[in-house]
């Protein structure tokens, strides 16, 4: 490769490496090209594209991208899925998992997840999860009850979602209000109402009370 064609792909690995976040790394060694290929187009409909680049040139561009973090994945060789921004990790994390249980030669390392490095369990433990879609409808479903780490793995739209939830549970808090736990009951406003106007009504003397002191002074005076 000549050196302006090596520049060039530094370049654009860099590139891509600081327009995202996620990424995934997988040691490719031993797949077929026709295995890789597939591989290209399942990580491609799930949003991700599948790079195969030499080490070295790899190493230059995550130090010019100033994502050195990913360096210690980099080992042997190695094949990297950029997630697009409209990707699906959980959908990505799938094909790469299933895969290296039907080969038995792709080696998942690790990755990249909203920028944090992690290492191969959290990949499979990824592909365990249902479809970012499907969480979304669970966490709608589960809105009063409290949110988990794990959804802040997902995509910005979910990420965006889970933001809007935890500031509104952090204002119901601030405001002296509980979030209820899921199954529970909310408290009515009549129900909430009730122990203030039984306060109010035994703090304020009866009619009866007030007829019956201003007799005993009236007495006291003719006495």
């Amino acid at each position: 490769m000549l050196k302006s064609e090596k520049e060039r792909v530094v370049e654009q690995l860099a590139e891509r490496l600081r327009s995202t976040d996620t990424l995934m790394v997988a040691d490719y060694r031993g797949l077929t090209m026709p295995e890789i290929d597939e591989l290209r187009s399942r990580l491609l409909e799930a949003g991700a594209r599948f790079t195969v680049v030499k080490n070295t040139l790899t190493k230059r561009a995550a130090e010019q991208a100033g994502t050195t973090n990913v360096l210690e994945l980099i080992e042997g060789p190695t094949a990297i899925a950029f997630l697009e921004a409209d990707g699906d990790p959980v959908a990505v994390a799938k094909v790469l998992n299933e895969t290296a249980r039907t080969t038995d030669v792709l080696v998942i390392r690790g990755g990249l997840l909203e920028g944090s490095l992690v290492g191969d369990a959290e990949i499979k433990r990824l592909a365990t999860l249902p479809p970012a879609d499907v969480l979304r409808a669970q966490l709608v479903g589960a809105v009063a009850g409290p949110l988990t780490i794990v959804v802040g793995l997902f995509t910005a739209p979910l990420r965006d979602l889970v933001g809007v939830l935890d500031a509104r549970i952090r204002q119901l808090e601030e405001q002296g209000e509980t979030v209820p736990e899921p199954g529970e009951e909310p408290e009515t406003e009549e129900a909430a109402e009730e122990p203030a106007a039984e306060e109010e009504q035994s703090e304020e003397p009866s009619a009866e009370a007030e007829v019956a002191s201003a007799d005993e002074e009236e007495e006291q005076q003719d006495g």
